[in-house]
């Protein structure tokens, strides 16, 4: 209940009294760890990093106008695949920003970078965490939205496109299309 409380708080008033974005700059959304985001070890839970992950995407897509674009359109995002790296652990109230990006996308989906950051004991930022979302856009009608419609809608990506490993990660991590397809490794 905590995160949807977050959620709304962050895209219905904190996210609008930000300054607006591009497409490809970088959001900084600012958290604290309350008590309900620890687990037996007493910091933040992992799975609370996905949560708190999805208000600052959504955080994002308010403030570069992403969110306006889907919602005239009749689309809707949808994680395809995630993962994380811990390097550090977040405590009871530690306050933190994370950083999302848009790095870019392939055929299929839309690659976004996510980094939990603190200040550290020298007064520079320290990467206590780092994610990396793969997100599709969806139909409120039904299907997928074309990668071609994304880029019409949102524009060229930033750089020289994906780096090579995250495009290898989104065709590792990707099921196949049935059941039919995907091999068992339960046999």
């Amino acid at each position: 209940m905590h995160m949807l409380f977050r959620t709304l708080l962050h895209v219905l008033f904190l996210s609008r009294r930000k300054p607006d974005l591009g497409h490809y700059d970088v959001a900084r959304t600012r958290f604290v760890t309350l008590p309900t985001d620890l687990d037996i070890n007493r910091h933040m839970n992992n799975g609370v990093y996905f949560s708190i992950m999805d208000v600052a995407r959504f955080d994002m897509l308010v403030r570069n106008g992403v969110w306006g674009l889907m919602r005239e359109r009749g689309w809707y995002p949808v994680v395809a695949s995630e993962t994380i790296t811990f390097r550090k652990s977040l405590q009871l109230w530690e306050r933190f920003t994370i950083e999302s990006r848009v790095l870019g996308f392939d055929d299929k989906a839309v690659y976004v970078e996510q980094r939990f950051v603190r200040k550290g004991a020298d007064g520079r930022p320290e990467i206590y965490a780092q994610g990396f979302i793969r997100g599709r856009f969806l139909k409120k009608s039904g299907g997928t939205v074309p990668m071609a419609e994304v880029v019409e809608a949102f524009g060229a990506g930033p750089g020289d496109g994906l780096p090579e490993w995250i495009e290898r990660w989104g065709q590792d991590v990707a099921l196949p299309a049935t059941r039919a397809e995907a091999p068992s490794v339960w046999s």
